[in-house]
């Protein structure tokens, strides 16, 4: 997936994942009940910091803080922008 937007310095570009809609016996979430997505996948990433290199590539399964980073949409989909130290870890 390719979006047309990069990320300055230590910024990455995440998708968050959609969140569920439906519990595991079926019953429907409505949207003010459902929890913000707290795993998604990189799209972007900056160059890093002279002295940092950056740790994430595109691609990677991340895990971030249920507050972190600013919400953004881009061509119709919502993405989320946060600093690379801002990320918990890689979802292996």
């Amino acid at each position: 997936m390719s979006v047309n937007f990069k990320p300055l310095a230590d910024r990455v570009l995440v998708e968050p994942n959609v969140a569920e809609t439906t519990t595991a016996s079926g019953i429907i979430i409505p949207d003010t009940a459902k929890e913000k997505p707290q795993e998604g996948t990189v799209v972007a990433v900056g160059n890093g910091k002279a002295d940092e290199p950056m740790t994430v590539k595109v691609g990677d399964k991340v895990l971030y803080g249920k507050y972190a980073g600013t919400e953004l949409k881009l061509d119709g989909k919502d993405y989320l922008i946060v600093k690379e130290n801002d990320l918990f870890g890689i979802l292996g």
